[in-house]
């Protein structure tokens, strides 16, 4: 799958991913790299990207994360916990989640997800749990 196909998934399965400006950068089961360029319309005070679009980001590599590794017979995916520690502020450039699965089950799946500036400081990690859903 190319990044422009990964992207344009991306943003039919979880829209706000299209509406950010999110693209995929690479897409597999191991790693999932999505990127968000800093714009003032998704900032706070001080020009610094809002810990909400940081975590939007997050959430999303995760949840892309989770869906690539659903077992078997699965249906999708849901976030059910999400925890998050802010270590520094994004004021420009391109920000990027790298999700990695740390488990995967039958009925969850646990992401890790570091989210770096575009100097590859480390800005936020973040540690998910994604649900398994099933077919009713």
């Amino acid at each position: 799958m190319t990044d422009a196909d990964a992207t344009a998934m991306l943003h039919q399965t979880m829209p706000l991913c299209a509406t950010l400006g999110m693209r995929a950068e690479q897409f597999t089961p191991e790693l999932i790299v999505l990127a968000l360029d800093w714009a003032e319309n998704l900032c706070t005070s001080n020009n610094m990207l809002h810990g909400g679009a940081v975590m939007a980001l997050a959430d999303s590599a995760g949840g892309a994360c989770a869906f690539l590794n659903l077992p078997p017979g699965a249906a999708g995916t849901s976030t059910i916990e999400s925890k998050t520690n802010f270590l520094g502020a994004v004021r420009g450039g391109t920000v990027r989640a790298i999700s990695k699965p740390l488990h995967v089950g039958g009925t969850t799946i646990v992401v890790e997800t570091e989210v770096r500036s575009a100097e590859d400081k480390l800005v936020a990690k973040v540690t998910q749990t994604q649900m398994v859903l099933r077919a009713r």
